[in-house]
Order: C-alpha cells, then sequence, then structure tokens
C-alpha cells in the first residue's frame, strides 16, 4: 500500500499516516470537549472504557484509543458530561489567524469534509463571573478564515444545507478548536446523533425571542433533544417555573402549562391564556389535580433525590398517567455524578422505558434526564414485531 504522505504532531504525540484509499491513524487519539469542571469525572469514567488520558485543558481533554480507527470506523461514546467528541488529528500553532488556516488546509489536503465546525473550549465554569460557553470573537474570526482558504476539493459545503454550519447527518466535519487563540486543536468526526449537528455541542436558540429567563434556553434545548411526541393543547405540568423562561418554551409549542412555585412568575408568562400558576410548593399540591397532563418537567432548586422524590409522588399515583419527564437534577458536589446510574433505575422503576441524561450546553453544574413512557399503541407494535418463542426450547 503505497502512501501519499504521513503528517506528525511531534507535541500531542499523534502520526497519522495517510493512505491512496483510506486514512489510517496510528496511536490513535480522542478528542473531547466539556464543561469546565466535569473533566475529572469524564477522566475517571473513559479510563473504565478502557481509554488512557494524554493531555488536557479546561474545558477540552485528549485520549488515547484502545486500538487504532480509520476515518471509516463507528466511533461511540456514551457519557453525559461529554459534549462533543471526535477522532483528534493533531493542533496547529500559528501567529496568526491566516498562518493557523492555511496549515490546517495544507497539513490535512487528503481528507474531504462536509462541514467545517469551530469552536473555543469554554474557559470558565458555566455561570461564573457571567460566562456563557459558546462561540467568541477568536472563534468567529477563525471559522470565517478557514472558509475563505478553504479548496473547494476539501470542503465539500452543498447549498442544500441549514443555515450556518448545522451538519446533517453521516456528514463527515473538519473539527477545529481553540484550547487558545493561537493554539488550534483538529479532529473530525462523522454525525450520527442529534447533538453532533452542532459546533462543538452548542445548540443555538432563537435570539429573536425576548426571553424571560436563561432557562428558556435550556428547556428550547431539552425540547429539540428530546424530540418528544408533543401535541398543541396537551396539558404540561412544571414544578418549580418561576421566573417563568422555561414556561415559556413550552408554551412557544403550544402545551397548555400548568406552574407550581411559591415565587412571583414574569407577566409575559402570567398573562398568557395556555398557563395557569399554582402559588404552592410542589409538595403541597394534590396529586390528584394531574389526571389530565400529559407532561411534567421539574427545574427545582433541591439535591437530586428531593426532585425525584417530588416527581414519584406524582407520576406514580394510580390516577395520573403522565407521558414523558424532563427534569434538571443539580449537582452541587460533582460527586452527585457517580449516581447519575441510581437516578436512571429509579425513574425506569416508575414505568419509564426510554431513560437518558446529559448535560446540555445550556446547563450550568446540572444534567437534564429525560424519560418516555411507551403507549398502549407502541407497546402493542412491540408485541407484534417480538420474534417467535421455541417451543422446545421452553419446555
Amino acid at each position: 500500500m503505497s502512501l501519499e504522505r504521513v503528517v506528525s504532531a511531534a507535541d500531542s504525540g499523534i502520526a497519522l499516516v495517510v493512505p491512496q484509499e483510506n486514512l489510517i491513524v496510528e496511536n490513535q487519539f480522542l478528542f473531547v470537549t466539556c464543561q469546565v469542571g466535569s473533566e475529572p469525572t469524564i477522566k475517571k469514567h473513559l479510563a473504565q472504557d478502557g481509554l488512557r488520558f494524554s493531555f488536557s485543558r479546561p474545558g477540552f481533554l485528549t485520549f488515547k484509543l484502545p486500538k487504532p480507527h480509520t476515518l471509516s470506523d463507528p466511533l461511540s461514546l456514551d457519557n453525559p458530561f461529554v459534549r462533543s467528541f471526535g477522532l483528534c488529528l493533531g493542533k496547529v500553532v500559528a501567529e496568526t489567524v491566516e498562518a493557523g488556516a492555511d496549515r490546517v488546509w495544507n497539513e490535512f489536503s487528503n481528507i474531504q469534509f462536509d462541514r467545517l465546525h469551530v469552536w473555543p473550549r469554554d474557559r470558565a465554569a458555566a455561570g461564573h463571573r457571567n460566562f456563557h460557553p459558546g462561540m467568541n470573537d477568536d472563534a468567529s474570526a477563525a471559522e470565517a478564515t478557514l472558509l475563505k482558504n478553504a479548496p473547494a476539493e476539501q470542503l465539500n459545503q452543498s447549498e442544500n444545507v441549514p443555515a450556518g454550519n448545522i451538519a446533517r447527518r453521516n456528514d463527515r466535519v473538519l473539527d477545529c478548536i481553540l484550547v487558545d487563540p493561537q493554539e488550534w486543536w483538529i479532529g473530525t468526526h462523522r454525525v450520527d446523533r442529534w447533538v453532533q449537528r452542532w459546533p462543538g455541542g452548542f445548540w443555538t436558540a432563537d435570539e429573536s425571542v425576548e426571553m424571560v429567563s436563561r432557562a428558556y434556553l435550556k428547556m428550547s434545548e431539552a425540547l429539540a433533544w428530546v424530540s418528544w411526541p408533543i401535541k398543541s393543547g396537551q396539558r404540561c405540568v412544571e414544578l418549580g417555573c418561576a421566573p417563568g423562561g422555561a414556561s415559556q418554551a413550552l408554551l412557544s409549542h403550544g402545551l397548555r402549562v400548568i406552574g407550581i412555585d411559591p415565587a412571583m412568575v414574569d407577566a409575559k408568562v402570567l398573562t398568557h391564556p395556555n398557563f395557569q400558576h399554582i402559588r404552592k410548593r410542589s409538595s403541597n399540591v394534590r396529586v390528584r389535580d394531574f389526571q389530565e397532563v400529559q407532561w411534567l418537567t421539574a427545574d427545582m432548586n433541591i439535591a437530586p433525590s428531593d426532585t425525584l422524590d417530588e416527581v414519584e409522588r406524582i407520576v406514580c399515583h394510580r390516577a395520573n398517567r403522565i407521558r414523558g419527564l424532563i427534569l434538571t437534577l443539580k449537582l452541587n458536589d460533582w460527586n452527585l455524578a457517580e449516581q447519575i446510574p441510581s437516578y436512571l433505575e429509579r425513574v425506569r422503576g416508575w414505568g419509564y422505558s426510554r431513560v437518558r441524561v446529559r448535560q446540555l450546553s445550556h446547563n450550568r453544574q446540572e444534567v437534564c434526564l429525560a424519560a418516555l413512557r411507551p403507549t398502549q399503541k407502541t407497546r402493542r407494535r412491540t408485541r407484534l414485531h417480538r420474534p417467535p418463542t421455541d417451543r422446545k426450547s421452553t419446555d
């Protein structure tokens, strides 16, 4: 097999061997981006999966994979705190944005990409001194220059793509992470899940909306992530609704919202015809009042176990048939991350077969737990498609 060239990244210990037909990466590395503060949890869990920690800065880590990968090999990572990940191709250090962009396209000229994703690592914990993860001026300048200098044969961005740099399923994406303004780490991923469509996993909301609070962003992202089968006019109860940002997002999806919170709700939400405010603590509300409710959300400043206690009291009442849950679980101590598997099992025990958890890009030191209960139609379809039982094997 003839080789066209070898690209070395001595500082990172990564060497790329590029054949004519495919790209085989030896001493393969993985990059991960995350919220600042979650790095120890990610390191511990990925070590259990056989990945060896290599390099880190706050919000950015690399790991050595157990075996080499090619670009065509599937790559999955199941960790709620990993915001984005991909194969790590090395780093580019340059004095200017122009020089950095030229080096990227020159060093990876053998690979064709469908989309370009550029973003900065988080430089502080979410909410610290009003820091919000996402794009900044340095990343925007790098993105613009990379797009301007991109050879047509390397970046195959067709016109039939969503606005911005939102990728499509199965797109091959070139990832450029600004660890520092003059230090770019380069990687790539194939889009096979929803969150990988956005640069760095940062979901973008409609910025034209006059938001009541940041909870609007959290709930909007959560609804996009879970893809609930919501129908206009259905009822949703929200535990801990004040000041109303999450309710505002729920109302925008056509839901009729019952907000429960002793605190005041913003007038823009309070006066909405589909909003009802119950000024009580959730523990003081009669459980049987939720018989007509299909969906439940909760975002309360209490321990995760206490949030689950409040939710369980409602969803497990025999009169209620709540189909889906979106719960924000506060991790005031990062050690609570170790309890996440038990939280998931507890919710499954309530009859919710599809339960998952993720730290959303708009979450702070917290995670979003989503659960969906199967309908009678779903259960019937599952039984119909179940393979026939071999009678001999059961005798």
